[in-house]
């Protein structure tokens, strides 16, 4: 049995994309814990696509109107024109005036807003159809209204999400569908209908893979891209997008927020004396070391060369401090010799020491890093 069970672990493990690591299967199921900017640039690229997809549809709905013009009645018609008139302007504003801060809340937001227009849509004409007897043209043409959800299922393939997300927003659609059909319960076609239910299904199903493959590949292309080759922790440049971001979330909770650079004592010594490989074991050492000690919310960043940036938001100076001295008497790591490597730490903090700016705040913390190394090294130097 236990046989059975690893064999079917593996070939189900082998479904997943090539391209997610180890342990990050999860960040494809659920949309929880995912790192900060993961989650800041999929919110952004969802609000991006759910501005082109509002931009498509403001163009073709109105245009679709020739069509009722031809097919429909004038009563009929005018009806349409006017709630196809109400859901363009409704695209349009959302394509125009929605504006994000690159939040997942803010993703879900303009997603609701996308396929809630439609959606409102398709129950209202099919409420309005349903009031005609129509045969021939009209009837092939009013037959196409119900293709809608349909489209929208299918446009979900452009969204990077999980798969919870996905099954959530098809549930939606999916009771859109029902709703319709209970709408026009005197008259359906039960087999017509059931037949549409279940390909919406299996196109909802078809839409989780291609949904889970595109945030596979982001999630890939990022961690490539904003993680350090040598230690794993974030890179130079997404220390800064990650403390920017910090930064305005203590501006907008009036939150603490702390920095501090850490500075190797002594790193050119080892690469002299025992060369560059031994160099990077203790980069790899001192970055375990500092992960081991940090909270989940924390972030470390490689500066550069033996420098380390730890942003520690909702976090005061004598936290901070406390949380420093923690890591010193824990250790960063041992230097060949032997001997335990050491490190200059400056920390500052927003309201300790009234700084206007994360700028300023990552000066004042080099800052006080070298006056740490001049003062002896191996201290922490937060005033």
């Amino acid at each position: 049995m236990s046989t059975f069970l690893d064999l079917l672990r593996r070939r189900l493990g082998s479904l997943l994309p090539a391209e997610i690591a180890p342990g990050e299967s999860l960040k494809l199921l659920t949309p929880f814990r995912h790192p900060l900017l993961i989650s800041r640039h999929r919110a952004g690229l969802i609000v991006d696509r759910v501005r082109l997809f509002a931009f498509l549809f403001a163009v073709l709905t109105p245009l679709w109107s020739m069509v009722d013009f031809i097919a429909f009645p004038s009563p009929l018609w005018g009806q349409l024109m006017g709630l196809r008139l109400m859901v363009c302007l409704a695209f349009l504003c959302l394509l125009l005036f929605y504006r994000d801060q690159e939040r997942m809340g803010d993703a879900y937001l303009a997603m609701f807003i996308l396929f809630a227009i439609p959606t409102l849509f398709y129950i209202a004409s099919h409420t309005l159809l349903m009031h005609y007897d129509l045969v021939d043209m009209p009837a092939a043409v009013a037959a196409g209204y119900a293709f809608l959800p349909f489209v929208l299922m299918a446009g979900l393939a452009l969204f990077p999400l999980t798969l919870l997300e996905n099954l959530l927003v098809a549930a939606v659609l999916l009771l859109a569908q029902g709703l319709a059909g209970y709408l026009n319960w005197s008259t359906l076609n039960w087999p017509s209908f059931v037949g549409a239910f279940w390909l919406l299904i299996l196109i909802a199903g078809v839409t989780s893979l291609a949904c889970m493959s595109q945030l596979a590949y982001m999630v890939a292309l990022l961690r490539r891209a904003i993680r350090d080759d040598l230690t794993g922790v974030f890179a130079r440049n997404s220390g800064e997008e990650i403390l920017q971001v910090q930064w305005n979330t203590s501006l907008r909770n009036n939150s603490a927020l702390s920095v501090a650079f850490i500075d190797l004592d002594h790193f050119k010594q080892i690469n002299d004396r025992h060369g560059h490989a031994s160099g990077d074991d203790a980069l790899r050492q001192t970055s375990q070391q500092i992960q081991s000690c940090m909270r989940s919310s924390d972030s470390l960043v490689r500066w550069g060369g033996e420098e380390f940036l730890l942003i520690m938001p909702d976090t005061d100076m004598t936290r901070a401090r406390q949380a420093l001295e923690r890591l010193q008497r824990n250790g960063l790591g041992v230097r060949p010799e032997g001997t335990p490597l050491t490190a200059s730490i400056g920390l500052a903090e927003r309201f300790f020491d009234q700084v206007e700016s994360p700028g300023a705040l990552l000066e004042l913390a080099d800052q006080r890093m070298y006056q740490a190394k001049e003062r002896g090294r191996n201290r922490i130097q937060a005033w």
